[in-house]
């Protein structure tokens, strides 16, 4: 990503249809088109190598049709050992240029938070299928933007929650769907740890280093110069709002995940929020405290952030560490969880311990949250964390932002997926982005 130099006419006008011609050409056999070979390989790219991008890059390229053919980052110090380990990949700076590759079916979008809605309608628009880590989005246009770009454009995206592929997960799915615990009316999800009241810290030189576009790191989002802390890595972006959303955006969409996995809840009928930045003084402006509540019919959903303590409840406590956990309260017992684990608490005489998952309840493993993705590509069908499910997920947590920002509860209307009765939340609810980049407002509809 150089500067912002090329065309956008020249890409949106050419990237679009070489991209879905060349997928659909190479890969049309697995649609059904026996002229098409079936060993042809997925030929990916990647925007955004550092931290999970890396992780997610290496795991698909273990997959045996897939072949590593671009990688794009404006930081050449993150861009060269990628290609190194991929050398026969392309070199790009500018996304939009990997974008309007004819030879790329495929894109891990892994940049930091502000630039993924962007990118991901881009990449849809461009004809690319889409691994796009979390947060989905930072605004609710943007949530509706994504999910509607990968519908038109009939692309196959996976969102980065790796952690739905987990067993765990499927095994607590399976039991709040059976009724192991009765019907439940409360979950409550927390991440916690303990940054001290000196956060990540400060800094003061902002000498951008060589080999760094700073000017496109910062993109969309506002200007500001260099900050050493902001660009280090992505827990040091959960500390800048306008770059990440804070550490709800952050976890959530991996906690969160699992009520609304299990419970099938749709779209909340209102958001609030409350909390603050309380302790910490660093160089951040996000929130050490958040505490944000979903109201579903007949259920509530609640989440639960701290930076400044790491009290955990029955997921550990003493020494400061990031924890987190799940609650499902039912009528005949609790189930709490965490990544690796769950427990059901009966309650009394109310709970039956014969009520368990059968056959209709049982979720099959994962073949792992890439190789799933690639397979689906193959298919030509969407994967389990698609936007059109992810949105769940996503939605309300940048609805609990802007309720934070704004001071009050959001009402929503779950069906036609707006805000209701506050002008300047449906406004603030779509972005401004930084000049020469626009959020694409034809998406919304």
């Amino acid at each position: 990503m150089s500067d912002c130099s090329v065309s956008r006419r020249r890409f949106l006008s050419t990237s679009a249809a070489v991209g879905a011609a060349a997928f659909t050409a190479r890969h049309a056999g697995a649609a059904g088109n026996s002229e098409s070979s079936p060993n042809d390989k997925i030929h990916l790219g990647i925007i955004g190598t550092n931290g999970m991008g890396r992780g997610n890059l290496d795991n698909c390229a273990r997959h045996s049709d897939v072949v590593v053919t671009a990688v794009c980052d404006v930081w050449e110090a993150r861009r060269k050992p990628v290609l190194a380990q991929f050398p026969q990949a392309k070199e790009y700076t500018d996304y939009r240029e990997l974008l309007a590759d004819a030879g790329v079916d495929a894109v891990i979008i892994a940049t930091p938070p502000h630039w993924h809605a962007l990118i991901a309608i881009d990449a849809a628009r461009a004809g690319k299928d889409i691994y796009l880590q979390k947060p989905m989005t930072l605004h609710l246009a943007e949530s509706l933007a994504v999910k509607n770009a990968v519908k038109r454009h009939n692309v196959i995206c996976q969102i980065g929650t790796q952690i739905h592929a987990a067993e765990n997960y499927r095994r607590v799915v399976e039991k709040i769907r059976s009724g192991h615990i009765g019907a439940v009316s409360v979950a409550r999800t927390f991440n916690v740890m303990n940054q001290g009241p000196a956060g990540i810290g400060k800094v003061t030189d902002t000498t951008v280093p060589e080999g760094l576009d700073w000017n496109m790191w910062l993109g969309p989002a506002p200007e500001r110069p260099y900050n050493a802390l902001l660009a280090a890595n992505s827990y040091n972006h959960c500390s800048f709002m306008d770059y990440s959303g804070g550490w709800t955006p952050g976890m959530a969409p991996h906690i969160v995940d699992l009520p609304i996995w299990a419970l099938a809840p749709g779209y909340p009928t209102s958001v609030s929020c409350s909390g603050g930045r309380y302790i910490i003084d660093d160089d951040g402006d996000a929130p050490d405290v958040q505490e944000m509540t979903f109201q579903y019919p007949n259920l509530t959903i609640t989440w639960s952030m701290s930076a400044i303590n790491s009290f955990a409840y029955d997921f550990g406590s003493g020494t400061p560490a990031r924890r987190l956990g799940i609650y499902f309260f039912g009528a005949k017992g609790t189930l709490r969880a965490n990544y690796g684990n769950h427990e059901v608490v009966p309650e009394g005489d109310y709970f039956d311990p014969a009520v368990l998952p059968d056959d209709d309840d049982a979720i099959p493993a994962s073949p792992g949250h890439e190789f799933e993705w690639i397979e689906c590509m193959k298919t030509r069908t969407q994967p389990s964390c698609s936007p059109e499910y992810h949105c769940q997920i996503d939605i309300p947590l940048v609805l609990g932002n802007l309720a934070y920002r704004l001071g009050r509860s959001i009402q929503f209307d779950p069906q036609k997926l707006a805000i209701v009765g506050d002008e300047e939340a449906a406004r603030l609810a779509v972005p401004e982005y930084r000049a020469p980049w626009k959020f694409p407002k034809e998406y919304l509809a």
